[in-house]
């Protein structure tokens, strides 16, 4: 099977290229660096010509208000050029919980792109993964002062990025699932908690002081980042950390 893989070179694409070439399939990878811009639209009719899949892991540079302009755009020239290539089956990777917290552009972003692709011409499927235990350090970033970091107690169920990884792939050499599929890590953590199992892991010092109202997280109520319902995936967090 011959995959194009948007965003091919990033995170999770680069590890899906991997996983499915060593299955078999011919999965390219496509990226500004390739000359692919899902922006421009340059170099996009080749990267998908002939492809069987389009597997679109491609990404807003930013989290604010200016992510659904690029999601909108983004989608437009694929789907355009998906049609145009005769391409059978786009997925892309979204977000658990995206749909309940629309206070965050970001998440209203990432539904914005499921609802283009799934009122688009082509069959579909939609993986929505929980946050990255690799995004772990960029949350910790976000509001660290000096010697402490504050973080809400938002229920948070952490996903490794080869986990994810497989989940796509899988889902991208399967038949078009039309819907979504969710998937998790298979533990629940507050964000706080899990600030302080990194920290003290890594030889940090710092401390975690619990502030419900710092950082992005602080938006989201309740356990909509969690699903325990979703395909739980068998990397565990303190696994992940050793």
């Amino acid at each position: 099977m011959k995959i194009a893989v948007l965003g091919g070179t990033g995170l999770i694409g680069s590890q899906v290229v991997k996983k499915l070439n060593a299955a078999g399939h011919e999965a390219v990878p496509h990226s500004p660096s390739t000359g692919v811009d899902v922006i421009s639209g340059q170099g996009l009719d080749d990267a998908v010509a002939a492809a069987d899949v389009v597997v679109n892991l491609t990404n807003s540079p930013t989290f604010d208000e200016a992510s659904p302009a690029f999601f909108q755009t983004s989608m437009d020239n694929l789907l355009a050029s998906a049609r145009n290539g005769a391409v059978g089956h786009v997925v892309i990777l979204s977000i658990v919980g995206a749909d309940r917290v629309p206070e965050l552009d970001y998440y209203r972003a990432k539904v914005l792109q499921e609802k283009i692709l799934a009122a688009g011409p082509i069959p579909y499927s939609i993986v929505r993964a929980t946050q990255f235990m690799e995004f772990m350090d960029a949350v910790l970033s976000w509001t660290a002062d000096g010697d402490t970091v504050r973080l809400p107690a938002t229920p948070i169920q952490p996903i490794a990025s080869r986990d994810v990884a497989n989940a796509v792939a899988e889902v991208a050499v399967g038949a078009p699932l039309n819907g979504i599929r969710n998937i998790a890590g298979p533990e629940i953590f507050s964000l706080d908690e899990l600030g302080r199992m990194t920290l003290s892991r890594k030889g940090d010092s710092r401390t975690v002081i619990t502030d419900p109202a710092a950082g992005m997280f602080a938006l989201v109520k309740g356990d909509v980042l969690t699903d325990t319902h979703a395909h739980l995936a068998p990397t565990r967090y303190a696994d992940w950390l050793a």
